[in-house]
């Protein structure tokens, strides 16, 4: 079974650092997740925007590495538009779970999505908060414990926050 292991980066460069740091210590890419809000636009991201179901979901292509090479290193990466919440970048294995969130409109949601992935509601709630307040969710899935404390180790000394993990049946 494995275990998903969840943080808070405040920011942006503090979210590279951990994955940098994740890769650097063997987890692939496809064992880790990101997600963040795309509050910046394409100023900042270099991204084009393709709507595939105007009710649903909007997955986009990331053009080049307009994300940085660190993120951009990750699995699936792309823009995800859940109804009633906005848009978000998100990549790895929470990108397969929120597109079915954003699927089933607004009463799924972000929350919805995060719950569906084995994440306890009041963590989900939490989690929810502080994305769409600018903060980056991380996470990574792993079956070892050993890599599941050095998954920890790292975002202690990056210096993320609400540090938690959680069993899970599967990751989509």
């Amino acid at each position: 079974m494995k275990t998903a292991i969840y943080c808070i980066a405040t920011n942006r460069v503090q979210a590279e650092t951990i994955v940098d740091k994740l890769k650097i210590s063997g987890f692939s890419s496809a064992d880790i997740s990101v997600l963040l809000p795309d509050q910046t636009g394409t100023r900042d991201f270099a991204h084009e925007q393709n709507t595939k179901l105007p009710e649903g979901a909007a997955t986009g292509g990331i053009a080049g590495m307009g994300v940085g090479a660190i993120l951009g290193w990750l699995t699936g990466i792309g823009t995800l538009a859940i109804p009633g919440v906005g848009p978000f970048i998100a990549a790895g294995p929470i990108m397969a779970a929120l597109s079915g969130a954003a699927l089933v409109g607004a009463a799924g949601g972000l929350i919805g999505g995060l719950v569906g992935m084995g994440i306890p509601e009041y963590e989900a709630k939490l989690y929810d908060g502080k994305i769409r307040g600018g903060n980056v969710l991380i996470s990574v899935h792993t079956d070892n414990s050993d890599q599941a404390e050095i998954a920890k180790d790292i975002y202690k000394k990056a210096g993320a926050e609400d540090i938690n993990s959680t069993s899970e049946a599967s990751v989509a």
